[in-house]
């Protein structure tokens, strides 16, 4: 018998909100994004994480913050 354990994570958008500075690549709006990340083990929850991204919203591009 063969047992397949499922680990998968899942990304919710909390909310989006103008950040200062602009992209160095075309000089657009960066924008700030808080995402909730879940990590799941057989369907039940393991960790919760809350995250901030950048991204510009004119290219769409991921920005790093240093």
């Amino acid at each position: 018998m063969c047992l397949v354990f499922v680990c998968d994570e899942d990304e919710t958008v909390i909310g989006r909100h103008p950040a200062p500075g602009a992209c160095p690549y075309c000089g657009g709006m960066v924008q700030a994004m808080d995402v909730e990340s879940k990590w799941r083990f057989c369907f039940l929850p393991v960790c919760f994480k809350t995250k901030r991204k950048y991204y510009c919203s004119v290219c769409a591009r991921h920005l790093v913050s240093m």
